[in-house]
């Protein structure tokens, strides 16, 4: 598919003042959000469909986004979830075959306001420097002024709840109603990947909105519980904490992923943080202590759990550690069957390293049938 070269202006102003100033590149328009950036070399689509990137503008540091197309299996949800995209080159053809669409296409029906043949390393080394922050991009405004009464708009990540509207509206099930083992998945943004995962293991789903009261959650008679990643400051979800409290309290299997890892460590009187510019990508290293071994995970999160209140819990267990900054990966409870990791197991489109942890959940709950 050849397409002709958008060279439309479209612009970036960081909240510091920084303006940058590139190519538009998808929609038309002005979006803004939260910035980050996100390591991965592939899986831009699967990327861009992870609930837990609601409210942020991304940018992807691979030198070239676009160039294997889009196809409608590659996704993490229903829709796209960023609210807008920066990057440094982008593809007008791909050189997939079995691809449905380009980048482009697949960006303007989707409603994304991208710009490009921006510097995206200098971008990133001003994020890593001076930490995340709110931001706007525009192919329609111009002036400083009139970008900034914009940028003021945006709320601030830190005491967003974002959780409950990206979460289902209605349960629903997955899997063989027969199978031996039925998991009850509470949906805060949760990845089709990790529901995928656990089908896999011969598990019986029931999704669950954000909100729904234990109440009703204990009707479905699960054998063990699922608490999904997803976007905003886990210390504005009480709700959440107070359900991951009652599911405790039922001593039945427990597994959380990302923004299930910090809700269980808050359920737990453990806090949790805003961190400077957080974790997104495909390499990120991380070692299990239990097995001293080391893993290469997928990460998305900018908020962690606080290690130095670990040091003083006398019920939580830290199972993993980031090897770059040494940050909480993995906690369990002591006296429980519970656990969690912060990044993502199922990591599409890779590295499957940590994929051994559904089968841990799996195993954990035919252990305490």
């Amino acid at each position: 598919m050849t397409q002709i070269q958008n060279t439309a202006p479209a612009w970036l102003l960081l909240k510091d003042g920084t303006l940058f100033k590139g190519k538009s590149f998808g929609a038309k328009g002005t979006a803004g959000g939260e910035i980050c950036f996100n390591t991965g070399m592939t899986g831009y689509q699967e990327v861009f469909t992870d609930p837990s990137y609601t409210g942020q503008v991304l940018i992807m540091n691979n030198a070239y986004i676009g160039n294997y197309g889009v196809k409608k299996e590659d996704v993490e949800s229903n829709s796209v979830k960023i609210s807008a995209l920066i990057c440094k080159n982008v593809a007008y053809r791909y050189s997939r075959l079995v691809a449905d669409d380009s980048l482009e296409n697949y960006l303007i029906k989707n409603n994304i306001v991208t710009i490009y043949d921006v510097d995206t390393r200098a971008l990133v080394q001003h994020i890593r420097a001076k930490g995340a922050m709110n931001c706007i991009i525009s192919t329609e405004l111009s002036d400083v002024e009139r970008l900034q009464a914009e940028l003021d708009k945006v709320p601030d990540m830190s005491g967003l709840e974002l959780s409950s509207r990206v979460s289902t509206k209605e349960p629903y099930c997955l899997g063989n109603p027969d199978a031996p083992i039925r998991i009850a998945v509470m949906d805060y943004g949760v990845k089709i990947k990790i529901l995928d995962c656990l089908v896999a293991r011969n598990a019986y789903l029931k999704v669950f909105p954000a909100k729904t009261p234990f109440s009703e959650l204990k009707k479905f008679g699960a054998h063990g519980y699922f608490i999904s990643n997803g976007p905003g400051d886990p210390a504005s979800m009480k709700y959440a904490v107070d359900t991951v409290k009652e599911i405790l309290a039922t001593n039945k299997p427990f597994f959380g992923i990302c923004l299930g890892h910090q809700l269980l460590a808050r359920a737990n009187d453990i806090p949790t943080f805003k961190m400077h510019h957080g974790h997104r990508g495909l390499n990120h290293p991380v070692k299990n202590l239990i097995t001293g071994k080391s893993e290469i995970t997928t990460q998305n999160h900018g908020f962690g759990v606080d290690p130095e209140a670990l040091k003083n819990s006398d019920n939580i267990e830290v199972t993993h550690l980031n090897l770059n900054d040494g940050s909480i990966e993995g906690i369990r409870v002591k006296n429980k069957p519970a656990f969690s990791v912060q990044y993502h197991p199922e990591a599409t489109p890779g590295p499957h390293d940590s994929r051994y942890l559904f089968d841990d959940f799996i195993q954990l709950i035919k252990d305490n049938a």
